[in-house]
């Protein structure tokens, strides 16, 4: 059995390696370096669209390879850990984990990346009414993430699921591309330090991202270095 997390640096595709590592799962690690900013030429070779995750898996005869989080996640916990992470349809909290964990990639996620979109293209400009509009419905998603987790410790509810690790990225690692600040959200903040204290969490961080310190705290973090030297 060969699984292979193909993880490109500084992104997404921790979500894998955290994965691996909280299933106790037997992976290869190949890891890519931004160039500088975007995916290598080959990150580019593996997948026609340049992005990663991407994973290799000949454990079951015909090998295949699968791309996104999400497809890779699911192909994952089915295939490979019994179910895990995953809750049940006959569990109390079943609505509750597939909301969050479709609104990991679904809602939260592209309302970063569209302000991080808009706010390259409009150069920051607080007065850009399309990044105006993207900044406030950006705080309405925070504001409703950090209300969920004042009440519970773990998006789905009591138990650490999957939905929690396809969306840690998205208030951490994201925040390097456009560093917004977490103060006033005391409920994400606690969530992320509970996430990032998992013991699979900083195994998976110093496999993937050892030079990366995690972003977890409320102050908005150093732009991602290659982003601040292109704009001078």
């Amino acid at each position: 059995m060969t699984i292979t997390v193909h993880h490109l640096q500084v992104s997404q595709s921790e979500r894998i390696v955290w994965l691996c590592e909280e299933l106790g799962l037997d992976y290869n690690l190949q890891l890519y370096k931004r160039s500088p900013i975007f995916s290598p030429p080959e990150i580019k070779a593996l997948n026609p669209l340049g992005a990663a995750p991407i994973l290799d898996d000949d454990s079951f005869g015909t090998p295949i390879r699968l791309s996104e989080s999400a497809a890779i996640v699911e192909w994952i916990v089915q295939k490979h850990g019994n179910g895990k992470l995953f809750l049940d349809k006959s569990h109390k909290d079943y609505a509750d984990f597939l909301y969050w964990w479709h609104a990991s990639n679904g809602t939260i996620q592209p309302a970063v990346s569209r302000v991080l979109a808009v706010s390259s293209a409009a150069r920051g400009d607080p007065n850009n009414p399309t990044l105006s509009n993207y900044v406030n419905r950006l705080k309405i998603l925070f504001d409703h993430v950090n209300e969920r987790l004042l009440k519970v410790p773990h998006l789905a509810g009591e138990e650490f699921t999957a939905a929690d690790i396809m969306t840690v990225f998205s208030f951490t690692t994201m925040r390097v591309f456009y560093p917004v600040p977490l103060e006033g959200y005391d409920g994400i903040l606690r969530w992320l330090q509970r996430c990032t204290d998992r013991a699979a969490y900083k195994r998976a961080l110093g496999k993937s991202d050892p030079e990366m310190k995690p972003q977890i705290g409320a102050e908005a973090p150093e732009l991602f270095p290659p982003i601040k030297a292109m704009r001078g």
